[in-house]
């Protein structure tokens, strides 16, 4: 892995949270939706992330060092959570069953989207930091040859 690998790994993990708070934000918009496109009432989305795969030469797999770094992350799929949908009690609702009066509600828990929001944002501040901190090594290195 070279010295400045860095920064695509650093950038891969930007990119995969910038689109896990896009689907956080989606889900928060939609916590109310008893309608979709495709019929029914919305459900909550969860991105999956994975270790992305390496971009580096086969040469490279040969040595030691570099099988135990990893090469990125990456957004794998992005998949619908199975749970139950709130069921909520209102007969005057235009999607309440006409027997019950009760509707579904979405399956979109606004704390939990807070609190992975929050996560999702500090995983982004962190790559950010890395990112300064590989930039300012590459810097001193660059100063070093004066």
């Amino acid at each position: 892995m070279s010295f400045l690998s860095s920064f695509g790994i650093s950038a891969s993990a930007l990119t995969a949270q910038r689109m896990r708070m896009d689907i956080i934000a989606q889900n928060i918009a939609n916590a109310n939706s008893t309608r979709t496109e495709n019929g029914g009432t919305y459900r909550r989305r969860v991105a999956v992330l994975s270790q992305q795969n390496s971009q580096e030469s086969f040469s490279s797999y040969l040595s030691a060092s570099s099988q135990a770094v990893g090469s990125g992350v990456s957004v794998s799929k992005i998949v619908e959570d199975k749970s139950a949908f709130k069921i909520v009690h209102d007969p005057s609702h235009p999607d309440a069953d006409p027997q019950t009066g009760d509707v579904k509600m979405p399956n979109v828990d606004i704390m939990q989207e807070m609190m992975d929001m929050m996560a999702a944002t500090r995983a982004y501040e962190s790559n950010i930091t890395m990112l300064n901190a590989t930039k300012s090594m590459a810097l001193k290195a660059l100063e070093l040859g004066r």
